[in-house]
């Protein structure tokens, strides 16, 4: 029998409540929540059947959690992150880490005797991980450009959409913050880091805000070059990302739930062969690799410095896209 950890879920909106769910599927979390909005804290508390729920964070730490999954919105992450690393907690956070670096160094000092890391889910998906491992082996020899086209109608989605964080760039809201911060930390898992980039954003179709739901975004990861181009307003949900290296091209796609290769010119894509992935079945993997971590057979699949990384990049496309011109990336700019 595996052990049963104790994990508290702090938010349960859209994504908290996923990741109730989700935890709770791998048989190996006993979940309770913590949520401000009582009609929302008993509506989730009644459908997934949890017993232990929570009002507010204090409380919720009070009752000793093993595990905390911070899925507030994004300006919230790093101080509740804090609060349950220093409550003796192992700490999941959603992404992106925050909405900038106040108390992000202060959370990874504090955080090196816990199991801490930030929810970028395509870290857990079959297919890119495999894609990863025959880049990294050098089989299709060294990168020299990373290419990502994503693009999905994020009403659908998320009906809610005008009246939750999505709306404010303060809070996390936005294409590069809430989308386009998926994308960018996966090329860098599968290249190297950005280092410097230029982009335009801009707000072209969705309703009731005024955030960016377009992005274009041209990078550099030392050697290798990139382009990112993502909307949230176009018909099919789809993402492809494509790294082009000496002597081959791989590609993810995810709507496809594949990866494939191609070496030969003018020849066909060889498709790799990958179980097919629910969005749940994505998430429990997710939930169950972090269990994994926390008692210590595997490692966080994305630690805090590979996280903050993503938000220094984050940061520097809002930058670029307001000043114009090309962007160092900073530590703290």
């Amino acid at each position: 029998m595996r052990k049963v950890h104790r994990v508290l879920i702090v938010g349960v909106g859209s994504i908290g409540e996923r990741h109730a769910r989700c935890f709770a599927a791998t048989g190996r979390a006993a979940v309770s929540i913590c949520e401000v909005n009582a009609e929302l804290r008993w509506i989730v508390a009644d459908r997934y059947s949890i017993a232990e729920t929570f009002a507010d964070l204090d409380a919720g730490l009070a009752s000793r959690p093993e595990v905390v999954v911070i899925c507030t919105p994004a300006h919230r992450h790093v101080p509740m992150a804090l609060a349950a690393v220093r409550a003796g907690a192992h700490v999941l956070i959603e992404k992106p880490l925050a909405t900038g670096f106040d108390g992000v160094d202060e959370l990874i000092r504090e955080s090196c005797d816990r199991t801490v890391g930030v929810a970028y889910v395509y870290r857990s998906h079959p297919a890119l991980a495999a894609m990863r491992e025959a880049i990294r082996s050098g089989r299709f020899g060294e990168p020299v450009q990373v290419v990502a086209q994503c693009g999905q109608h994020f009403p659908f989605y998320r009906p809610a959409y005008r009246t939750i964080y999505y709306n404010d760039r303060a809070t996390g809201g936005g294409a590069v913050q809430d989308a386009l911060t998926h994308i960018v930390n996966a090329a860098e898992w599968l290249v190297d880091p950005v280092d410097r980039l230029v982009a335009d954003v801009g707000h072209q179709v969705l309703d009731g805000v005024t955030v960016e739901d377009t992005v274009h975004v041209l990078t550099r990861h030392g050697r290798v070059m990139g382009c990112f181009n993502l909307n949230q307003h176009q018909a099919p949900n789809e993402t492809t990302l494509t790294v082009v290296c000496q002597r081959g091209t791989v590609r993810f796609e995810a709507h496809e739930c594949r990866w494939r290769w191609a070496i030969e010119p003018g020849a066909p894509w060889t498709d790799e062969a990958t179980p097919t992935l629910e969005r749940d079945a994505l998430f429990v993997r997710q939930a169950g690799a972090f269990l994994d971590a926390v008692e210590g057979t595997s490692a966080v699949a994305c630690p805090l410095a590979d996280a903050r990384q993503t938000l220094a990049v984050n940061l520097a496309i809002l930058r670029s896209a307001e000043r114009g011109g090309w962007e160092t990336i900073a530590d703290n700019p």
